[in-house]
């Protein structure tokens, strides 16, 4: 199906609203979480599950939706994920009890898993027969994702401040009205592949997944060293062994394990890994730096990142696509991860009587000037390495990599900051010492995928095409 110039762009909207909203998802909730607990009766505990159900989700399922978008159309699957959306943020709205609510909030992560990936495919749909557009639409697309990020905490703060918390959930109602409404009129239809759903694969990976995401984000509360943590992580790791194995043997698998030789897809996705792993922790622990040690309100500390998040957009719109016409792939994903590794270094230096201007400002927007860099050059590569029949799968493994990366880089980073002081409430010397060390940490991460980049990333032939235009050539 060939769709209309004019319509991809407003496709291309649609899908850019759904990463928004994916990421808005994730930060919306923080400034509601002490009237969520006081309504649901929370404990001090158990109350970032209202965080973490989510991610768990998220990171549990993204794979199996990338798969089921190859096998049933990615319009199919980006429909139905916007309806479970809906009905999640429903029942997460009118929860009477914790139990309901985390319930809800679960059944929200798997509607984004089965978004996130459907979009990556029908982004490659509409424009990955042309390199060009298809690193301005890869642009617009990344950009939605700090947009959605920073929304969500002004959000959060207006909804909780002048109506009441459910509608943190409720707002995405609309939302995914809209969607449902508009995707059949701008979206390719794409029929999908031939083949069966890989039962076990499916029930081993996602299980495997949510384990090993489980065992992170419940780590620092529950200790590093505690039994409970490592017996879950290590049952994840061994159910992801057994899903492995599965994979090897099965006629049609979830995941082909072919294709990890496709040149460049596993490098792309350790660089989308490790990019995650220090950007979540930055923006985590920036966040707490300005609210605990400078004193900031949510709604103030919100627009503290503006300035970030403005660049950080404009660097994926203007900045990327140009530096990787000049430069190529390869050289910007490592520049930019080496940029957000010296913001990283710089934040390091924060101090307990520091400013916004001097401690804040200049570090935080040379971190994401390395972030807007690095995030569309490994995006592209990842996705476009693949076969347009593997689409899907490929745009849920660079999800579930940047999303599991995320969750990793955040534990590890809130383990370290813990112990360096950041533990000791009030004490603003020893708060500044954690998040000090969590910077350091999360900027040694970026460091470490920026030289992990230059070794195994390849650089593409002068006139060499990706495997889509291939395919594309071959078939007239």
């Amino acid at each position: 199906m060939s769709v209309p110039s004019a319509r991809r762009w407003w496709a291309l909207a649609l899908i850019a609203l759904a990463q928004f909203m994916v990421i808005m998802d994730t930060s919306i909730i923080g400034v509601a979480l002490p009237r969520i607990q006081e309504d649901l009766g929370f404990s001090q505990e158990n109350l970032s599950w209202v965080f973490n159900a989510y991610v768990v989700a998220l990171g549990g399922l993204l794979l199996l939706g990338g798969r089921l978008a190859d096998l049933f159309g990615a319009r199919r699957m980006f429909g139905l994920g916007w309806a479970v959306l809906l009905a999640g943020s429903a029942m997460a709205g009118a929860a009477g009890g914790v139990g309901v609510e985390l319930a809800g909030r679960a059944v929200q992560g798997a509607g984004a898993a089965l978004i996130a990936p459907a979009a990556l495919t029908l982004l490659m749909m509409l424009f990955g027969g042309e390199p060009r557009e298809l690193t301005r639409a890869l642009a617009l697309y990344g950009a939605a994702a700090p947009a959605g990020g920073t929304a969500g905490v002004f959000l959060g703060g207006v909804i909780t401040e002048y109506a009441s918390w459910p509608w943190v959930f409720y707002v995405n109602i609309p939302i995914a009205v809209l969607a449902l409404a508009a995707a059949p009129f701008l979206m390719p239809a794409g029929g999908g592949a031939r083949g069966s759903v890989d039962v076990v694969g499916a029930l081993t990976v996602t299980a495997g997944l949510g384990a090993v995401v489980y065992a992170i984000v419940r780590a620092p509360e529950a200790g590093w060293a505690a039994f409970e943590t490592w017996a879950v992580l290590a049952a994840g790791l061994v159910l992801l062994g057994v899903f492995l194995a599965v994979q090897a043997r099965r006629r049609e698998p979830l995941m082909p394990l072919s294709i990890f030789r496709t040149p460049n897809l596993g490098a792309a996705n350790l660089a989308q890994l490790l990019l995650g792993a220090a950007w979540i922790p930055m923006w985590f622990f920036l966040n707490l730096y300005l609210q605990q040690v400078l004193g900031y309100s949510a709604f103030p500390s919100g627009a503290a990142l503006v300035p970030m998040t403005v660049l950080i957009m404009a660097g994926m719109i203007v900045l990327a696509p140009r530096a990787i016409g000049r430069f190529g792939p390869k050289a910007v994903t490592v520049a930019g991860l080496a940029l957000l590794a010296a913001g990283m270094g710089w934040l390091s230096l924060v101090r307990p009587d520091g400013s916004f201007l001097v401690d804040v400002l200049p570090a935080s927007l040379l971190a994401a000037l390395g972030m807007s860099l690095a995030f569309i050059p490994s995006l592209g590569t990842a996705i476009s390495a693949a076969r347009p029949e593997e689409g899907g799968l490929a745009s849920g493994i660079v999800n579930t990599g940047y999303q599991v990366g995320s969750a990793l880089g955040l534990a590890a980073m809130t383990a370290v900051a813990a112990a360096s002081g950041a533990g000791e409430a009030g004490n603003l010397p020893a708060l500044t010492d954690g998040f000090s060390a969590a910077f350091a940490g999360a900027g040694l991460i970026a460091l470490a995928g920026a030289a992990l980049a230059a070794a195994t990333l390849r650089a593409p032939k002068p006139g060499a095409a990706v495997p889509a235009e291939r395919d594309r050539v071959a078939s007239r």
